[in-house]
């Protein structure tokens, strides 16, 4: 594809980047822009290779579809059912977990859509996008840390693939092997992700449908427990923890919608395609959780144990490679923000080689380790609806400049940080003593006691959103003098 037009709205060339400006209708402002990319169909082209070559509207609503639904199935989902739904410690029903995976998965995914929607209308990488926001300069202090959470969350997904491959196998050893293979797998999948992409909606998800209905099934077999046993009291936690789930891949969400034919299909794609894969997923989890006596650890021994179970539990590990190819990928195209001109091949091919070298020296994850990762991951949920309100009632309205001299905009600082002080006030992440007494410490002085119905997620997510919704007029006033 031939590089995007930078001209601007006044008519003056841009600087280097994407497509300079572009308002919520997904028009550019002045430009063609990423908006009118050639449509093409699926199969005939790649991602571009750097920053400033327009991407190609490849994937329809079956590709969005396909995608998202092989995220949302995953081995973390069904290993952490009972840290997410507490359904041992505090003794939910069954009725209410499985209600609070509903509800949760909803939520969360609809503000997945909406990210989505938004990559598609700009034809930009979800970290590119922030340059609209936040202007390019500031917007590389939540690049570096969407950089840093997704290696993060690579390293794990390939220390799973390789538990779930030893799990398979019956050996303890030869981890190793199973890592360098993950890392090989999921490094070829980034060099070619739009064919990677093609390969999950035409084989990949059809045979994931059928391992999860066959566990579905065999699980079903040996009974379910009494819905109503247990209690409610749990049940706001538990939605809250499946939100978090949800919106943990808005900040990656953009990277492949980008290259959507429509936004309407980027939106409907993911939001139905994610929405059913993690009910299911977090469902399956818990049927399993329950059989294994409410021991995570027991988990895959409820998988092994049914007929054939090793043979559909490979599918679901090999599947699994889909998760380490979003997260590789998603640090490429985070990096190509701060290093547009960077061939993309050479980024993910190197981010590849780094989290499998990082997994050969890593035995396992420390509790701090995954504190760390959860502090990172609250900083995206007000930055989005920051972000959101924006886009859609603010400075969006007029056209985003997206380009690489994009001016700062220190004022949309403000919202955010107010929305993830509101998320650590009402959970702390216990990624260090000072920090929780830190935010126990204010809680006391504001006489603020958190209750079930306080969700960290929906507050760190309204607060945010209001106080952006106030400050538009004075951002857009703002945005319009800095052009």
């Amino acid at each position: 594809m031939p590089p995007a037009s930078s001209s601007s709205s006044s008519g003056a060339p841009a600087a280097p980047g994407v497509p300079p400006r572009q308002d919520a209708s997904g028009a550019a402002a002045g430009s063609h822009g990423a908006a009118t990319a050639v449509l093409e169909p699926a199969g005939r082209t790649e991602a571009p290779l750097v920053l400033d070559t327009e991407p190609p509207r490849t994937l329809r609503f079956r590709d969005h579809f396909a995608l998202w639904m092989n995220l949302g199935v995953s081995l973390i989902g069904f290993t952490t059912a009972a840290t997410v739904l507490g359904a041992k410690g505090s003794e939910l029903s069954l009725a209410a977990a499985v209600t609070a995976i509903v509800a949760g998965t909803v939520v969360g995914t609809a503000m997945l859509g909406v990210a989505a929607l938004i990559g598609a209308r700009t034809g930009a990488p979800a970290m590119a996008n922030l340059r609209g926001l936040f202007g390019t300069r500031l917007s590389y202090v939540p690049t570096v840390l969407n950089i840093v959470q997704c290696v993060g969350w690579g390293v794990y997904e390939l220390l799973t693939i390789a538990l779930g491959a030893q799990t398979v196998v019956g050996t303890e050893g030869y981890r190793w092997v199973f890592v360098v293979l993950a890392g090989a797998l999921t490094t070829a999948l980034t060099i070619w992700p739009l064919g990677a992409i093609a390969v999950l909606r035409r084989f990949v998800a059809a045979a994931v449908a059928v391992a999860m209905v066959y566990f579905t099934v065999q699980l079903g077999r040996h009974g379910v427990p009494d819905p109503g046993a247990g209690n409610w009291h749990g049940f706001l936690p538990a939605t809250d923890a499946m939100i978090a789930v949800s919106i943990s891949f808005v900040p990656l969400a953009a990277d492949y919608t980008r290259h959507s034919r429509t936004p309407r299909a980027a939106f409907w794609g993911s939001f139905s395609g994610y929405t059913i894969a993690q009910v299911w997923c977090y469902v399956l989890g818990l049927m399993a959780l329950l059989q294994a006596d409410g021991d995570p650890e027991r988990i895959f021994d409820s998988f092994l144990g049914v007929w054939a179970g090793w043979l559909f539990l490979l599918v679901l590990v090999l599947r699994e490679t889909d998760q380490s190819f979003a997260n590789v990928y998603s640090t490429a195209m985070s990096i190509h923000n701060l290093l547009p001109k960077v061939d993309r091949r050479v980024l993910t091919g190197g981010t590849g080689v780094l989290i499998t070298v990082l997994a050969l020296q890593i035995t396992e994850f420390t509790e701090s380790y995954y504190a760390f990762l959860g502090l990172i991951g609250s900083v995206f949920v007000p930055m989005f609806a920051v972000l959101a309100v924006d886009y859609f009632l603010g400075a969006g309205r007029r056209g985003w400049n997206l380009s690489a001299d994009a001016p700062s905009r220190w004022l949309m600082l403000l919202p955010w940080a107010l929305g993830f002080a509101t998320y650590q006030l009402i959970a702390p992440t216990a990624v260090a003593g000072w920090w929780t007494d830190l935010w126990t410490s204010a809680q006391e002085a504001l006489h603020f006691t958190p209750q079930e119905w306080t969700s960290a997620s929906l507050f760190g997510f309204l607060v945010p959103a209001l106080a952006t919704w106030a400050l538009t007029p004075l951002a857009r006033d703002r945005s319009a003098a800095a052009r």
